[in-house]
């Protein structure tokens, strides 16, 4: 009974050791996924930021294609120059609102 006992015991010890040894390489584990995680952030962040660069590039490309002559973009000037009487048009009348 007494041996039994210890055999128990000492199965119940190894188990015991095997779950802290996998608690500590979870552990570890989830500190390298965790940093990862952070770098793939920033670096998703960068991209974003440079897609975001690109895409006003891009526009400002084919307003100066538009702004050349280029026909293909004829119709995007007219929009751009729309859009700026409009933004010029709002202030006029929100000067006058102002009583300035």
């Amino acid at each position: 009974m007494l041996k039994d006992l210890e055999n128990n015991f000492s199965l119940l010890e190894k188990k015991i050791l095997a779950v802290k040894k996998n608690y500590e390489n979870l552990t570890e584990k989830y500190s390298e996924l965790n940093q990862e995680h952070e770098e793939l952030k920033m670096k998703y962040e960068e991209e974003r930021k440079r897609n975001q660069v690109l895409a006003e590039e891009q526009k400002d490309i084919k307003l100066y294609s538009a702004i050349s002559g280029n026909p293909d973009h004829n119709r995007l000037m007219k929009n751009h120059i729309n859009r700026l009487i409009k933004e010029v048009d709002y202030c006029i009348a929100e000067l006058q609102n102002s009583g300035l």
